[in-house]
């Protein structure tokens, strides 16, 4: 990747800035924030990106990526974060399809990808049960072989938006007697079927992102498992590398950045504009610095991967240092919506401004993001063994 861009590649940020334009504004940006239009609006921003042939940046050609060089993925990505739009929701596109794509069968890719790509089928995980979130190989769900299908039971917590999914990717226990990494299978499962109930949990932040996900004798086809029994430990270290590649947050952070940027600006601070403030700047420069950083270790992720390698020890990386500076950059919104931050909406009171309470509540659920996708703790572990050798 140069650090000029080519005609053409300035071409292309044009025509990226252009569609966001004309695709994106802050009517459906609004409605992407709210819990009751969050699905729909998201969906119909994922079929515009699709439209385009611009929704799957990291999908080899023939599965309908975009075939983009890393620099272009680079532009599109700060084109976002300028457009202060999102993201679509990682789990069918960067979490379950590469799985489907790499290790499903024939009949497996043609029957759920279309679906992920174009954002008709909505996914979410199912790893983390009680007792067992980081220690994955410690998990109790049941999968029992009746003919041609597993009965399950069990249950998943922290599932996120499993209220809104229609499939769940489920990392299930198919034999008690094997090592705890050898006797997992990684199964698809209707979230429709018989037995399947979804309780929600309220986060920190007040709001309905998580549930419990419960299996109560619930038929799930064979045909329906990726890969070969007991051998979804394999897939789910393949699939946890790209998720954790993709909780870095990089796009997000530029985001908040920019529209701190924005607000302080507007905000005034004893006579003067709160960016004209040396402690503010040199808080944004510091986050800035490392997060150019981070930017460039996942481009050089990206080029290893779009050679045939895979994310490795690096994805822990970027998912340790990319967690952390969203927390950064949450506190720093949090600071500049100051003590109006903290008042709940459920007070009445008309006063402070109206991104505060956003800001309090990205801060609040913030809290969790160096734990989930596999704790920072674990991901220091891992560096250090593997990238380290210690």
């Amino acid at each position: 990747m140069h650090a000029t861009y080519s005609p053409e590649e300035r071409l292309f940020q044009d025509q990226v800035r252009s569609f966001l334009r004309n695709n994106f504004n802050a009517e459906l940006a609004a409605r992407i924030r709210e819990p009751e239009t969050f699905k729909a609006a998201t969906i119909e921003w994922q079929k515009k990106r699709f439209a385009k042939g611009w929704v799957a940046p990291g999908w080899p050609v023939e599965y309908g990526g975009c075939a983009w060089t890393d620099t272009q993925k680079y532009i599109f990505d700060g084109a976002l974060a300028e457009a202060e739009a999102p993201d679509v929701p990682p789990f069918g596109l960067k979490m379950v399809g590469p799985v489907i794509y790499t290790f499903g069968n024939e009949e497996q890719k043609a029957r759920f990808l279309p679906g992920i790509l174009n954002g008709d089928t909505w996914w979410c995980q199912g790893y983390s049960e009680p007792g067992a979130g980081s220690d994955l190989v410690a998990l109790q769900t049941r999968a029992e072989r009746d003919g041609d299908d597993y009965i399950i039971n069990g249950t998943k917590i922290w599932t996120t938006y499993a209220q809104h999914a229609d499939w769940i990717f489920a990392l299930v226990r198919t034999d008690t007697t094997a090592k705890p990494q050898q006797g997992i299978s990684f199964l698809l499962i209707d979230m429709r079927s018989s037995g399947v109930s979804v309780a929600p949990i309220t986060s920190i932040d007040g709001e309905h992102h998580l549930n419990e996900v419960r299996f109560d004798n619930v038929r799930v086809p064979v045909a329906n498992r990726i890969g070969e029994e007991n051998k979804g430990w394999t897939y789910a270290k393949a699939l946890l590398t790209h998720e954790r590649t993709a909780l870095s947050g990089i796009a997000y952070c530029k985001q908040v950045l920019n529209t701190v940027r924005r607000l302080a600006a507007d905000e005034n601070d004893d006579g003067q504009a709160l960016l004209a403030s040396p402690t503010l700047q040199a808080r944004m420069a510091d986050i800035e610095m490392e997060l150019m950083a981070l930017e460039y270790t996942e481009l050089r992720v990206l080029a290893a991967v779009a050679k045939g390698g895979a994310p490795g020890m690096e994805s822990s990386l970027l998912k340790l240092k990319g967690t952390e500076l969203q927390q950064a950059v949450q506190s720093l919104q949090f600071d500049v919506a100051g003590l109006y931050g903290s008042v709940l909406p459920s007070t009445g009171l008309a006063m402070g401004h109206d991104y505060g309470d956003r800001a309090r509540r990205e801060y609040m659920f913030g809290r969790a993001c160096t734990i989930y996708g596999g704790s920072n703790e674990v991901q220091k572990n891992i560096i250090a063994k593997f990238g380290l050798g210690l």
